[in-house]
């Protein structure tokens, strides 16, 4: 007989981070108290010291958790013969990042420095590790580029589509809509790869 599919949902912990990223996303670290967190979560705000020991370890928490997995998710992603597929679905991968987590991307970018010096150095650290999937890969695809372009041209594709929080549509439901801007993202993406100068062109 199968076995019953897992249908369990997110864990209180799991909560709590979707939760606050949705919150800090809004209004800043410094903007959300434990009280606040509580309240989004139906708990109070005391509760929450039995999962985590303050706000600042559940940001590290949190912004540790979306490096690792963005770094993960860009190892399972550049194993192609072909390069350029490596390159196409290290693309995909970003952008169905950006459109499923958008207030991961804002507290990143926002908040990053509110974390203590252990925990930010491994985020940088982190950070820096999937740049290097992207740059390998880049070059992969244009032999020619030295590695410092190929970093230029990564981070301004990071850029390009991690935009997508600021659309004045971010905050809607998914819809076609945002299916649409996706695939604008990805071919914009794509052709700025693709554009990666090349000192002997």
């Amino acid at each position: 007989m199968a076995a019953a599919p897992d249908t369990a949902g997110p864990t209180r912990r799991e909560q709590i981070l979707a939760e606050a990223a949705r919150l800090f996303a809004r209004h800043g670290f410094h903007g959300v108290s434990i009280a606040d967190l509580g309240a989004a979560v139906g708990v109070s705000g005391p509760a929450l010291y039995r999962h985590f020991p303050g706000k600042e370890a559940l940001l590290a928490e949190m912004l540790i958790d979306i490096s690792e997995r963005l770094l993960a998710g860009g190892r399972a992603r550049v194993h192609h013969d072909d390069p350029r597929e490596s390159l196409a679905d290290l693309v995909d991968f970003h952008v169905e990042f950006t459109t499923r987590e958008p207030e991961l991307i804002v507290v990143q970018d926002r908040d990053l420095a509110n974390l203590a010096e252990e925990p930010r150095r491994t985020v940088r650290r982190l950070q820096r590790t999937y740049v290097e999937l992207w740059v390998d890969t880049l070059r992969r695809v244009h032999p020619a580029v030295p590695p410092a372009d190929a970093r230029t041209v990564a981070h301004g594709v990071f850029g390009l589509l991690n935009s997508t929080p600021y659309s004045p549509r971010a905050e809607q439901p998914a819809t076609r809509d945002s299916d649409t801007r996706a695939a604008v993202l990805r071919r914009m993406a794509l052709a700025a790869l693709d554009a990666a100068p090349d000192p002997a062109g």
